[in-house]
């Protein structure tokens, strides 16, 4: 029985492996649930999970705990160092950045974004980035209603903000945390709902310090991990947490 339990799981790891060479699970997709897995191959999910654990080892598929298994790849690595876009990230790294328009809408600011962006209306795009055709990000972007009244559907999807809006940029304030996807996102994401996920929000300014986007950007947390190069600074004369005084 051992044996031929032995045999089974060498049996699906290399079914597996086809199709993960082949092209047909590619990288960075999330895998079939053990469950389905086990239901698919009428197996244990004992015998399945070794089957994946010698893909591992071969390093082709990962884990990570409470997202499930997925085809290995390298993340996109994205710096902190600069203002750029998803899609110079991804194209930085090698990969096909495209982007499907979800909601092009001029809406009434929540509280929120009118603290932030100091407009009543407000332009919300809601996109899906992809990398290499696989779903890598969902982002919505809110721009004051003045500066994208003269914007369209086909603008936002062709080009970033970043080269739409008539206004010169001086830098942005980026915050990250990590989250649970929603239901929603895990959709179009395709991941489990609840799976973990980077939340990134931005505030991008123009020339002046004024408030002109506001970006919510959620990341599968397999697919990008973020860079920021540190100086060297020079030791402080006064011993940390003292204060000179004459």
């Amino acid at each position: 029985m051992a044996t031929e339990r032995t045999i089974r799981y060498r049996e699906i790891a290399e079914i597996l492996r086809g199709r993960v060479t082949s092209g047909e699970y590619v990288a960075g997709r999330l895998l079939p649930s053990e469950s389905e897995l086990s239901e698919q191959f009428s197996a244990s999910r004992v015998t399945v999970r070794r089957a994946l654990e010698l893909l591992r080892d071969e390093g082709l598929v990962s884990a990570r705990q409470g997202f499930g298994w997925f085809v290995a790849s390298e993340p996109v690595r994205q710096s902190l160092g600069r203002l750029a876009t998803i899609e110079a990230q991804m194209a930085d790294s090698g990969m096909n950045p495209q982007r499907r328009i979800l909601e092009f809408a001029f809406v009434s600011a929540s509280p929120k974004l009118r603290r932030i962006l100091g407009s009543d209306q407000v332009l919300r795009v809601r996109r899906l980035n992809l990398a290499d055709g696989q779903p890598f990000a969902v982002v919505t972007v809110w721009c004051p209603a003045e500066l994208g009244q003269d914007l369209s559907r086909s603008d936002v999807e062709r080009s970033p903000f970043y080269e739409l809006l008539h206004v010169r940029l001086s830098g942005a304030t980026q915050t990250i945390g990590a989250d649970a996807v929603s239901a929603d996102d895990a959709v179009l994401l395709g991941v489990p709902a609840g799976s973990p996920v980077l939340r990134c929000e931005r505030i991008t300014n123009d020339e002046h310090g004024r408030p002109v986007l506001y970006s919510e950007h959620v990341f599968p947390a397999h697919r990008t991990e973020f860079v920021v190069h540190l100086p060297h600074a020079e030791p402080s004369i006064a011993p940390s947490g003292l204060r000179l005084v004459e």
